[in-house]
């Protein structure tokens, strides 16, 4: 898979990071139960489709990018700073 990042151009995806949902995740109260805890450290949605991802181009220039790709196909759809803003 290639990456093109904003800033150094078309990577292979080796130079990159994978982190996530680009979606902030609701963090729980410090006293939530464990059960509040195990869900949002472990669990998280396998969508199939278009997703939005956060990025490190931990080999490269250092910046944070969110992806959008297409999990069934594995197309990369677009990609800008994460500092750009991370919502669709």
């Amino acid at each position: 898979m290639r990456i093109k990042c904003p800033l150094c151009g078309e990577r292979d995806r080796r130079e990159f990071y994978y982190q996530g949902d680009a979606i902030a995740l609701q963090r729980p109260d410090a006293d939530a139960g464990a059960d509040a805890w195990d869900d949002y450290l472990h669990n998280r949605d396998n969508i199939a489709g278009v997703i939005n991802d956060l990025w490190h181009h931990e080999s490269g220039c250092g910046a944070w990018l969110v992806v959008t790709r297409n999990t069934n196909t594995h197309e990369v759809l677009a990609t800008r700073l994460a500092s750009d803003g991370a919502s669709a």
